[in-house]
């Protein structure tokens, strides 16, 4: 049975506000459900290309010329509230934003990355890809809960995959994750860019998309498995993401 608290509503975003709008909107979300106005939902959505910078990014010499970087890439630079370094996405990629009220939402808080990890991976698994939990070195915005995927026929090639980040408020919690599908390239790219610009060093062979693991994958398919993975956390509801922007 699932393994949350009662229903968890989907709203699938098809329209973009912007890169920057987009991002924001998460930061809504959360202060509606920690006011009592949104219940447990789910945001899925394909974003803009963007490079979503860290706090510690942002304070880093080389700051301006990877923004520079990014725009001459067709990225547009934004520096996240969350930690973390800097991580690329776009129209190839499927953001997740979960957002959730709750009365003391910083118990458990830890153990959310290893939850909604594994619940991710096991999406990914799901679909035909090698998946699991756990940074692997020299990745990209590196993170203790990152998913990574393994090559089949070269076990030792592994390239991450999904992103997870996480912001707690009094009253209510948002879980955000990123999945790498198509189009690993120009966020291979970018993100080579931007870390030589900053001075940070990382390995470019941890940046791809589940697609290089196994070709035929897009993001439709790893949508579908996602909704039907958080369908074992909880009672998953379709719901019209215009309504929320009543």
């Amino acid at each position: 049975m699932a393994s949350g608290t009662g229903n968890l509503t989907v709203y699938r975003q098809t329209e973009t506000f912007g890169a920057a709008g987009d991002l924001d909107f998460a930061l809504e979300m959360l202060q509606r459900a920690r006011k009592g106005l949104l219940g447990p939902s789910l945001r899925l959505y394909r974003p803009q290309p963007t490079v979503a910078f860290g706090q510690r990014d942002a304070n880093l010499p080389g700051f301006k010329a990877a923004e520079e970087a990014c725009r001459a890439l067709g990225f547009e630079p934004l520096v996240r509230k969350a930690g973390g370094r800097a991580a690329a996405y776009h129209q190839g990629t499927l953001v997740i934003d979960h957002v959730e009220p709750h009365p003391d939402a910083i118990v458990k808080a830890k153990a959310r990355f290893s939850e909604f990890g594994e619940l991710l991976a096991g999406a990914l698994r799901s679909v035909g890809v090698h998946a699991a939990v756990g940074e692997i070195p020299g990745e990209y915005c590196p993170g203790e809960f990152s998913v990574h995927g393994e090559d089949p026929d070269f076990p030792a090639h592994r390239i991450k995959l999904i992103g997870t980040a996480q912001r707690v408020v009094s009253g209510g919690w948002l879980f955000s994750s990123v999945i790498v599908v198509e189009d690993s390239a120009p966020i291979r790219e970018v993100l080579a860019a931007s870390y030589d610009a900053l001075g940070l060093e990382w390995d470019p062979a941890t940046a791809g998309a589940a697609n290089d693991l196994l070709p035929h994958l897009d993001v439709a398919t790893v949508e579908k498995a996602v909704v039907e993975a958080y369908g074992t956390y909880a009672e998953v509801l379709e719901g019209d993401f215009r309504s929320l922007l009543v």
